[in-house]
């Protein structure tokens, strides 16, 4: 299992003052120009509370309820791996960890680099690839296999990353009918939903669409969630230009009080239950009116969106080492370094995305392979500097004293493993004419396919799920 990245860098986008004004300017749409919310379990909710609600179903929230909605949400999480262990503890000290697909909609072959439609037999490629990774902590299962039946894709990817995965599983659902089911094949691996609640190695992923709008998928989907206690991601995701407007601090301010109101609702549904605040708010490109996932905007505003959740003392789920094109070319390259170091520099703390290219119609196991070690590269950089006694070692070079050596000095062999070694990037003394790096990926890939074992389920759960896929499968 992977170990979260240190921060110990102080880094900044938004101050106090900012901060304050984004938070006062989400409560204005919140309490004077509201949400349209779709959904008559969650209006029911937001009319007991006291909120008003006019005949268009446009919900107005009063501060006082988004502030016991922010005092009732737990503000440390941790999520556990298949096996029932703590894999990722999200508190005040701000780990951060990483996560990839399990599926998509397309796949970028790693033997023949071409893109194809996402195959179910992919699911067990990308998960034992993430299974073997060090800095890829959790996969997303979306349910996007080209060869499954659209009504049944989420369960049976779900299954099948189940099956091949054992660290933490993220999901996100078709429809709202799925969710309970995913909940309760999750159950069976977890021993019962009790077990499941005390241990959670899932978590739900839905959105709402800006602007400002919770349809019914959206508001069903927090409120299951909620009455049973699995964790949630909540994530606008907000094109400037688009679906947000052309303005860094008013697409924060729209963004977060859509991510509010549905920790509000999510909170009203039961409250204390574990809730992740997520934040995409990215630029509509004007020149092809993509959402783009390598804007440089983009990864500027998750920094500041984990600036302001901070202030409330939530989870944050951001996007990091993915890019717009399609291959794993010079701009991918560029533009997944430039995240992830956004991002680990920043206050976010699951990060999800690695891997994804074309904005988000393929993953690239390669590109996985890459980032995992982009990773661990900049995770050396934020550790940032310790000043202290033991690190100033002025003993040491006092004994050394001037013109000596330290290559064969005891703290030297102590240490030197301390620092970056790189296993897919050349240092050597004499570099060939043509690149490596490809290769090096490709047989990190052929070794993780050939040798590395995920803990197998034991055979009672895998009939189970074996159940479960065949009663799917007949509907």
């Amino acid at each position: 299992m992977g170990i979260a990245a240190k921060r110990n860098i102080d880094f900044g986008i938004l101050n106090p003052a900012k901060i304050e004004r984004i938070h006062d300017a989400s409560v204005y749409l919140m309490e004077k120009v509201g949400l349209r919310v779709g959904g008559t379990r969650g209006l029911e909710l937001f009319k007991k509370a006291g909120c008003e609600v006019t005949s268009e179903n446009l919900v107005k929230i009063p501060r006082s309820l988004l502030d016991w909605a922010l005092k009732t949400a737990p503000k440390a999480l941790t999520l556990y791996n298949r096996s029932g262990e703590p894999a990722m503890t999200i508190t005040a000290d701000n780990p951060v960890y990483f996560g990839t697909h399990a599926d998509q909609l397309e796949f970028v072959d790693p033997t023949t680099g071409k893109v194809r439609d996402f195959l179910k037999s992919d699911t067990a490629t990308m998960c034992k690839l993430a299974d073997a990774l060090p800095n890829i902590h959790f996969v997303l299962s979306v349910g996007m296999s080209k060869d499954v039946r659209p009504e049944i894709q989420t369960q049976i990817s779900f299954i099948e990353t189940l099956k091949h995965f054992s660290k933490t599983v993220n999901f996100s659902t078709n429809d709202i009918e799925s969710l309970q089911e995913v909940i309760d094949i999750a159950a069976v691996v977890a021993g019962g939903h009790k077990q499941l609640q005390e241990k959670p190695f899932i978590f739900n992923y839905c959105e709402p669409i800006p602007p400002l709008t919770h349809p019914e998928e959206s508001t069903e989907k927090l409120i299951i969630s909620a009455e049973n206690r699995i964790p949630v991601v909540y994530m606008p995701y907000c094109m400037m230009g688009g679906t947000a407007p052309m303005s860094f601090a008013a697409t924060l301010a729209q963004c977060n009080a859509e991510a509010l109101s549905g920790l509000v609702l999510h909170q009203l549904a039961s409250e204390g239950a574990p809730f992740i605040y997520g934040a995409m708010p990215s630029v509509m490109d004007m020149k092809t009116t993509i959402g783009s996932y390598g804007a440089v905007e983009f990864h500027l505003l998750v920094a500041a969106a984990s600036q302001l959740v901070a202030h409330y003392g939530l989870p944050f789920y951001g996007t990091a080492g993915c890019t717009d094109a399609k291959t794993l070319d010079h701009q991918a390259v560029a533009e997944s370094t430039m995240e992830i170091f956004s991002t680990l520099l920043s206050q976010a703390n699951l990060i999800h995305d690695v891997g994804v290219s074309d904005h988000c119609n393929s993953v690239n196991p390669k590109l996985v392979v890459l980032c995992d070690e982009i990773i661990e590269m900049l995770k050396h950089y934020t550790q940032g500097v310790d000043v202290d006694d033991d690190s100033l070692c002025l003993d040491m070079i006092e004994k050394v004293g001037p013109a000596g050596a330290y290559l064969s000095a005891p703290h030297t062999m102590k240490n030197f493993r301390s620092v970056f070694y790189p296993t897919l990037f050349s240092r050597k003394m004499n570099n060939p004419d043509a690149s490596e790096v490809d290769g090096a990926i490709q047989a990190r890939i052929e070794d993780i396919m050939a040798n590395h074992r995920v803990p197998p389920l034991n055979d009672a759960v895998l009939a189970e799920l074996d159940a479960w896929t065949a009663k799917l499968e007949s509907r």
